[in-house]
């Protein structure tokens, strides 16, 4: 297992103030308010889950379109890199590792969002949330699955990986460990320390 896959939003990268601006741009078109820090206080589902908690079910599809529309001119020039982000996968490559972003986000942004902060990967998925994450990581035989929210641990224990958690998104150090998180950091400053002693015992 020479890989480990990462999250994205809130993981890689912030994305809370891109997402904020598109929201508040969407406003005026969408019939049904939408409180935006609400939204921001738990990325991490994909877009029609949230969108689903603020309109009735059939005019979601409408509002993802215009969301996705909006997207790449308001929110890429807004996000920018998790801190220690860019260690963090250079600590994966030093061990001669492979790495995939498996992320709630639909493919088209999540690569769109890799290629801007310029993220050395060797794969995206997108559009899979929680334990659907599993496959993705199995199949690419991934060691360890990273991310912020405790849907990514139970996407890591679904691929058979080892589940760390950073808590840079909506949950707490002590929220991600009571959910069963095998390893929790508090950003990805300190991931590279943590791998480079987890690979000493546990080769890629």
């Amino acid at each position: 297992m020479n890989s480990v896959g990462f999250d994205l939003d809130l993981t890689l990268a912030d994305t809370r103030a891109a997402i904020a601006a598109v929201y508040e741009a969407m406003l005026p078109s969408l019939a049904y308010p939408i409180d935006v820090d609400v939204v921001v206080s738990r990325l991490g589902p994909p877009l029609e889950v949230e969108l689903a908690h603020w309109m009735p079910e059939q005019e979601v599809p409408a509002a993802v379109a215009l969301f996705r529309e909006l997207y790449p001119e308001i929110a890429l020039p807004a996000t920018e890199h998790m801190p220690g982000a860019r260690e963090a996968l250079a600590a994966v490559r030093r061990a001669g590792g492979r790495i995939i972003v498996i992320t709630g986000k639909n493919v088209r942004d999540a690569r769109r969002t890799v290629d801007l902060l310029g993220f050395d990967v060797d794969e995206v998925v997108g559009s899979v949330f929680g334990a659907d994450k599993g496959r993705a990581l199995a199949s690419f035989g991934a060691g360890a699955y990273v991310g912020d929210h405790v849907a990514d641990i139970e996407a890591a224990r679904a691929g058979g990986a080892t589940s760390v958690a950073v808590a840079t998104g909506a949950f707490t150090a002590d929220q991600l460990v009571d959910h069963g998180a095998d390893v929790v950091l508090e950003d990805l400053t300190h991931f590279a320390g943590w791998f480079d002693s987890w690979t000493a015992v546990s080769p890629l």
